[in-house]
């Protein structure tokens, strides 16, 4: 690992960052929570979205208490624009652990974080870095691109764990590494924007194409709870005449998976948001 190289990238990263720095709204106001939100919410989500949603969010639920208190209708109808719904629920379902068995503050240590509902190792990670300023070593698409870029420029099927090493070594002293990794994140994001060059992060090991959206069971899932939250409650056949053209076997499927994961429930033939 050249020291002298790490030094160079760690300088431009800063100073491009000083003059390019991305302002959202969770890195105002930080708190735990705020930022506890917003990392679940990025998960697969582009920020513009979460930019537009995230204040709305917090002004209906503002605390971890007012979260846990809240229904699945209600958080489900906020989180409506961000796409996978099942990790609205888990933010729910972790709001009240942390309000039964952690007094209502967000734990610190790695792992109480990565036991939480919907939390993996990545997001217990970059929670830790954002929300209390641990130097932690995580990685997620931005990230990935900027040191596939700096240190593999000619590299294919770089692994997370070839990455790994350059992330630890160039983490700044404890008080900055909350700007650091928004600084990778920002620098990244710019580096995925270049027109006329290839993403860096197709020569990832772990890069895989995303499938069409339109038509996925993702999106009939979506949909789906979308029916719910506008008529309250509809019948299997209502719901099957919204989608004309898909197989009625399918939607009895997804009707059977919505309720085993909670998300809705069965009354004398209708079906609503649990």
């Amino acid at each position: 690992m050249d020291k002298k190289k790490l030094g160079q990238f760690t300088k431009e990263i800063w100073k491009w960052y000083a003059e390019n720095k991305r302002s959202f709204p969770w890195r105002k106001r930080i708190t735990p929570y705020r930022v506890f939100v917003s990392e679940v919410m990025l998960q697969q989500t582009q920020a513009s979205r979460v930019t537009a949603l995230f204040p709305g969010f917090i002004r209906a639920f503002p605390s971890f208490s007012a979260l846990a208190r809240a229904s699945n209708r209600d958080v489900l109808a906020a989180w409506q624009g961000l796409g996978y719904n099942r990790r609205a629920l888990a933010l729910k379902q972790a709001a009240n652990v942390i309000v039964k068995e952690k007094n209502g503050r967000l734990p610190r240590a790695f792992e109480e974080l990565v036991a939480l509902p919907g939390i993996g190792k990545a997001t217990a990670r970059s929670i830790a870095a954002f929300a209390f300023n641990e130097p932690s070593v995580f990685i997620e698409t931005n990230i990935r691109r900027v040191f596939i870029h700096w240190f593999f420029p000619r590299s294919r099927k770089v692994s997370d764990a070839m990455l790994e090493p350059f992330i630890a070594a160039t983490l700044p002293e404890r008080r900055k590494t909350r700007e650091w990794f928004s600084a990778l994140m920002d620098y990244g994001a710019m580096l995925g924007r270049e027109s006329g060059k290839q993403n860096p992060n197709r020569r990832s090991a772990h890069y895989v194409r995303q499938a069409p959206f339109k038509g996925s069971q993702r999106e009939l899932r979506g949909r789906i709870v979308r029916i719910l939250l506008a008529l309250g409650s509809a019948s299997e056949q209502n719901i099957r005449n919204e989608f004309p053209g898909v197989p009625h076997i399918r939607i009895h499927e997804i009707l059977l998976q919505l309720q085993k994961e909670g998300f809705i429930s069965e009354y004398k033939g209708k079906f609503s948001l649990s």
